[in-house]
């Protein structure tokens, strides 16, 4: 067995931990990067990466179909576009390529850092030792960043051949002709998106009152009418009772309004959420503390047991790569005592301005406190919203559902939350978390000029429509 000491030993090379990897190794410290599967974790080989590129193809083809000829697009030689196609076998491939390559560059990183890259399971045989193959690691500091997988509904029939979780779907070589998905999440929602683009029959299933339980009611009720004219089925207060085969399809049971009804599909995709990856690591040695299957860590990301972090899906904090990647500089920063890529003092996360966002069409992205989260609180509010069907980049673009929502402490003009159902949403929330980090005001949002014509007006329209002085709208 080979004896490895470092300053810092990192558990999981997913967008958490290859980034904890990389700042420590920035800011001088030795680092041992462990992971037993691909560089990049779920996000960058099962979840992320893998989803867009396959909503990007959906995008364009819904585009081309419902609106071809408006646009005045034609194949060549023909006079309409009713012979347009999907070969997803090479949309799958062109998925796999662009994994690869991103892979790749991660590797390349890793090397470039002189990080030294174990390959193989990691299990903790003490509070600063953990075993990984023939290999003893010995760190001052040690991360866990082992992510998680998906998780499923212990029912009858969950484990037949025709259910799939999100890993199996993103594994198909051809589209199925319909879907039964358990679950209106995020990763249901999107499933739902991609399949209803290209034609196929789609049923969701959800258990609580909404699909996108937890984010802006507008949100969730605009996405819901979206999908519904887009041919998707919906049942929301649904319980799941039983999944059976149906002739090589899947045949899912469930209860709504007090009756057994039916759904069928050529496969069923289990999108219930997912659990932390904790039951290999042996975190019983390491003396870290569990609450409901999750590592209890504080605003720097320690564990209760010291020179111990967790980043990541693994917190149960917020499950979000991009929210990984944050609470990875900040461990980094933490171990390296630097406070925050060298601003002195101990680095904390900020939950409260890290953005969400769904890749459907149009677009959902979110940030900060929903509407009624600041009901609740009895804080004083005001809104501003604007209309996607009133901006022009968005009408070019085919795309008049939407709007931009914005909430504000009703006497500072304080920036409480942002909600986004427009094309581009995911690349424009970003600016309205940078304000909310910086801790600026509506005003100083609404006075800020947008570049016209875009869609990212919408923000500077909405924070005008705050104090009611937006005038493009009525």
């Amino acid at each position: 067995m080979g004896d490895l000491r470092c300053d810092a030993a990192i558990i999981g090379g997913g967008p958490g931990g290859y980034v904890c990897a990389l700042r420590c190794a920035q800011l001088g410290k030795k680092t041992v990067l462990v992971e037993n599967r691909e560089l990049g974790g779920t996000c960058l080989n099962r979840g992320c990466i893998p989803t867009k590129t396959l909503l990007h193809t959906a995008e364009l083809y819904d585009e081309i179909k419902n609106h071809g000829r408006e646009l005045g697009l034609l194949f060549k030689g023909a006079e309409n576009l009713d012979g347009l196609g999907v070969d997803y076998d090479a949309l799958a491939a062109r998925k796999d390529r662009i994994t690869e390559k991103l892979r790749r560059g991660i590797e390349g990183l890793i090397r470039g850092r002189q990080i030294t890259l174990v390959r193989e399971t990691a299990v903790f045989l003490g509070p600063q030792t953990i075993g990984a193959g023939g290999d003893r690691i010995t760190a001052r500091n040690i991360v866990i960043a082992a992510g998680s997988e998906p998780a499923s509904i212990p029912v009858p029939g969950a484990d037949l051949p025709v259910v799939f979780n999100s890993d199996g779907v993103l594994s198909l070589k051809s589209l199925p002709e319909s879907a039964v998905i358990i679950g209106g999440g995020v990763i249901g929602v999107e499933f739902a998106a991609l399949f209803s683009s290209f034609g196929k029959k789609v049923t969701i299933i959800e258990m609580l009152p909404n699909i996108l339980n937890g984010m802006d009611n507008s949100v969730c009720e605009t996405m819901t009418g979206i999908l519904k004219k887009r041919g998707v089925e919906i049942h929301r207060g649904a319980k799941l009772l039983e999944i059976g085969d149906l002739s090589g399809k899947g045949l899912c049971v469930y209860e709504e309004g007090g009756g057994r009804k039916e759904a069928s599909g050529e496969i069923v995709i289990m999108a219930v959420g997912r659990r932390p990856s904790t039951k290999s690591l042996g975190l019983q040695a390491s003396g870290a503390v569990l609450e409901r299957g999750y590592i209890t860590v504080d605003e720097g990301l320690r564990t209760t047991v010291p020179g111990i972090y967790a980043i990541g899906d693994i917190t149960g904090k917020v499950q979000l790569a991009h929210g990984a990647s944050a609470q990875g500089l900040v461990a980094a920063a933490n171990i390296a005592g630097e406070g925050g890529a060298g601003r002195g003092g101990a680095a904390k996360i900020r939950y409260g301005v890290i953005p969400a966002c769904v890749y459907t069409n149009p677009e959902i992205a979110c940030v900060g406190l929903t509407e009624t989260q600041v009901k609740e609180s009895g804080i004083p509010y005001k809104t501003g919203n604007f209309p996607a069907a009133a901006n022009g980049r968005s009408l070019i673009m085919n795309a008049s559902e939407g709007f931009v929502k914005i909430i504000t402490h009703g006497e500072t003009g304080e920036i409480l939350g942002a909600h986004i159902v427009a094309p581009r949403a995911t690349d424009m929330i970003g600016e309205i978390a940078a304000a909310m980090r910086a801790e600026a005001t509506i005003e100083e949002l609404a006075d800020t000029v947008h570049p016209h014509p875009t869609v990212s007006e919408m923000i500077m329209e909405a924070a005008h429509d705050v104090e009611g002085l937006c005038c493009h709208k009525l």
